[in-house]
């Protein structure tokens, strides 16, 4: 092996070490970045369950999160920013919480039935209800503001109770429509959808899938 072929090979390693070390501290820096947004948004969830509003001031958010207003624009533009990511981890921690109720269930009109109980306890739940009936009351703005977003959000369920219930997108869009429209209905009311109610809905989504197979 000739002298340049040795410092060819250091060289090699030496990159290879820099990348690695380089890679570390990108990933360090990136969950950093991550656990300090994710602070934001729960502290934001917090904020709208206390004051039952959307539009708590950018301080307040920061107070509860204990953060600087330098990291709040290191993170997001603008609050409208911010509610686009409680818009996406609400949406994930619905679909996330849905699976996990229904992974019991084998037959497909139960899935059905424990997807649409899943939904109305977003009612029955008096943490759940304060911060999700803020944009329920406001899901005009908020299409307004993401409609992409907002249609992703619909998408990603009617999707789920697709797959769930074995029936075509139009019934399960069917299905996601009753459902969410007795949920805005409860928590525009500030009433709690009762086993009688969520019985109803059950049977009028299985007559949805027994017409839609």
């Amino acid at each position: 092996m000739t002298e340049n072929n040795v410092l060819s090979d250091r060289e090699q390693r030496s990159q290879s070490l820099a990348e690695d070390r380089a890679a570390r501290r990108v990933r360090r820096q990136q969950e950093a970045f991550v656990e300090e947004l994710n602070t934001l948004v729960n502290a934001a969830f917090v904020v709208v369950g206390r004051t039952g509003s959307l539009d708590a001031s950018v301080r307040e958010i920061l107070k509860e999160a204990k953060l600087s207003n330098q990291a709040f624009y290191r993170h997001v533009e603008s609050k409208d920013e911010l509610l686009l990511l409680m818009l996406d981890a609400g949406r994930r921690s619905l679909v996330h919480y849905l699976d996990r109720q229904m992974e019991p269930c084998v037959e497909a009109a139960d899935r059905t039935a424990v997807w649409i109980r899943g939904v109305l306890a977003q009612a029955q739940d008096e943490g759940a209800a304060r911060r999700t009936r803020p944009f329920i009351a406001q899901v005009d703005r908020l299409a307004e503001l993401f409609p992409d977003e907002q249609r992703r959000s619909e998408d990603l369920l009617i999707s789920q109770v697709a797959e769930a219930a074995c029936v075509p997108v139009e019934v399960a869009t069917a299905i996601y429509d009753l459902a969410f429209g007795a949920l805005a209905r409860h928590l525009r009311r500030s009433t709690i959808p009762t086993d009688a109610d969520a019985d109803v809905l059950i049977a009028l989504a299985q007559q949805f899938a027994r017409r839609g197979s």
